[in-house]
């Protein structure tokens, strides 16, 4: 009997990844813990790992191909005895890969997060349905958020056609909209209108205008996995999380000194601390001072959590991550440094594991080195406050009612108002402030 192989969940909110590579072909033979592929997801790319034995028979989807939902089957094994099915490369079984009922998983990521959650429950499998009536789907009436249920293959054909799933009944289990459903849908004729947001998303998608931009003045670049990702829960998070900024002026001169003197001390063993190095320590400190900061909101209750977990902003290509500090304030300068360099460049080449970038309970976000003297960021949920920091920068200060000059840096702490209040958010600040201009109250 085949054994099916299916898209695994690489993270908790996986919901769909890109067939990178595959490292078998039909005929291979594979044992548990053989690296059969890579997968891409919005964060990272990493391999996937065998866990039956067996000769592969189909590859059903091809290298390459986006968006393939979670436990939707990409491969077959055969069992001992048993032939491979000739002339499938995968090439052109997506489709139908889409559509099949997959068995239990049997493939795992190489590097599994402990504690992860195991991968959700595949659809129920499609009956077969005539598509030879040429009469209109009838037209369903949908309640605000409710999510559309549909096939990867009907949602294509729709997307393909010009038909707006919305409109249609589905005559699949639990009303899932099958491919008949949008093959009987005349094209064209319930496509969404636009202007018309739909029920459900929390904002009209953007289109094109060629009456304001034409045709031959811009190039259109795909939205990759990060790009959507990040769009959907940024959005999320601004529309849905109540939320306040709160912007204080420190002056960083005996930090700079500081950190002068420490990597001075540090060169013979080849330490080089930044400073935001220094303001992820100041940061975890903080949050050991006030508690009730370090904390977020859940439906069953505020989880309020006992170390401080800092996630640390990183641009990548086509986005940005969040890669964690754990117990960021258990641990000493040379430690941090060491391990934002390590996380930073396995970032950017989309190497981090899920458990790497996930979990963390406060973020940081600096563009002070492009110059940006303030900004506020969107809160990452399901973190409870997210610090931007700006440039340093010498200004004009009044020391003892004289004018002096001192180099100051703006930081703006954005709230979760479920979550922290102002007064909560404002002594944040003042640990934050103490540990920034005396850098010696870290080693207390």
């Amino acid at each position: 009997m085949p054994i099916s192989i299916t898209m695994p969940a690489l993270s908790p909110t996986m919901e769909e990844g890109n067939l990178a590579k595959w490292h078998v072909k039909v005929g291979d033979k594979v044992k548990p813990g053989d690296v059969i592929a890579e997968i891409e997801t919005d964060k990272a790319t990493m391999e996937v790992e065998a866990v039956d034995e067996g000769v592969v028979s189909k590859l059903l989807v091809a290298e390459g191909t986006q968006g393939v939902k979670v436990n939707a089957v990409i491969a077959e094994l055969s069992g001992e005895g048993e032939a491979p099915a000739k002339g499938n490369g995968g090439a052109k079984a997506a489709p139908a890969a889409a559509e099949k009922k997959p068995e239990p998983v049997t493939a795992k990521p190489a590097e599994k997060s402990a504690g992860s959650p195991a991968p959700r429950p595949a659809a129920s499998p499609q009956p077969a349905v005539a598509a030879q009536s040429a009469a209109p789907a009838p037209a369903v009436s949908r309640v605000p958020g409710e999510r559309v249920r549909a096939s990867p293959l009907a949602r294509r054909l729709a997307q393909q056609g010009g038909v707006d799933l919305l409109a249609l009944k589905g005559s699949g289990p639990h009303g899932r909209i099958v491919k008949a459903d949008v093959l009987k849908a005349p094209k064209g004729g319930a496509a969404a209108k636009p202007g018309v947001v739909a029920p459900g998303s929390l904002i009209e998608p953007a289109t094109i205008d060629e009456r304001v931009y034409l045709p031959d003045t811009f190039e259109l670049t795909p939205l990759d996995g990060v790009r959507k990702v990040t769009a959907k829960r940024l959005t999320q998070s601004f529309m849905q999380v109540p939320h306040f900024p709160l912007t204080i002026d420190l002056e960083i001169d005996h930090l700079l000194s500081a950190r002068v003197r420490i990597n001075e001390a540090g060169a013979s063993a080849g330490v080089k601390i930044s400073v935001n190095d220094m303001l992820i320590k100041a940061c975890a400190m903080s949050l050991m001072a006030q508690p009730d900061a370090n904390a977020s909101f859940t439906d069953k209750g505020i989880a309020m959590h006992k170390s401080a977990h800092v996630s640390v902003a990183v641009a990548i290509p086509g986005g940005l991550i969040t890669p964690v500090v754990r117990d960021a304030q258990t641990k000493g300068l040379a430690q941090i440094a060491a391990e934002m360099k390590d996380l930073a460049a396995r970032a950017r080449d989309r190497k981090l594991k899920p458990q790497e970038y996930m979990g963390g309970t406060f973020s940081i976000s600096n563009l002070g080195m492009f110059g940006v003297k303030a900004f506020a960021s969107i809160i990452n949920q399901p973190e409870g406050m997210i610090l931007s920091v700006g440039a340093g920068e010498k200004r004009a200060v009044v020391k003892d009612d004289k004018l002096a000059i001192a180099t100051m840096m703006t930081v703006t702490l954005t709230c979760d108002h479920r979550v922290v209040d102002g007064a909560t958010g404002a002594k944040w600040l003042q640990h934050f402030k103490q540990f920034v201009e005396t850098p010696e109250a870290m080693l207390l």
